[in-house]
């Protein structure tokens, strides 16, 4: 296991900065316009911010994977990344951008701690 669940706990918060970034810097017009698209087809705001999410995983399960040369990881990583929005906005706690980071590092780092103990790597 070694450091193996450090660099990809890092890796998807370096990742989620970057499609941050990408989207409401470079792409925030076509963004918008693709939400209000989405909101017509899905009809509520849940499902829209579902999809969202959804697509936000997709992003990176493809970094993720590219990055670590094995769809596994990418997978399990957006997964996990995926739940802990999830359940965060669920939750309905109001954080700030550094504690964000933190919960997203800490719960995504104890998943995969546990997830390669398990399988003795």
């Amino acid at each position: 296991m070694e450091l193996l669940w450090f660099y990809i706990a890092l890796v998807l918060a370096i990742s989620d900065e970057i499609h941050s970034a990408i989207l409401w810097n470079v792409f925030a017009d076509f963004y918008i316009l693709l939400a209000g698209i989405l909101r017509e087809a899905v009809k509520t705001n849940i499902a829209l911010w579902i999809v969202h999410e959804g697509m936000e995983a997709i992003f990176h399960l493809i970094l993720i994977s590219i990055l670590f040369f094995s769809l596994e990881i990418g997978i399990l990583a957006a997964i996990i990344h995926f739940a802990v929005d999830f359940f965060h906005e669920l939750s309905g706690m109001k954080l700030r951008w550094l504690q964000h980071r933190a919960l997203h590092f800490v719960v995504e780092s104890f998943f995969f701690i546990i997830l390669f103990s398990m399988l003795n790597m």
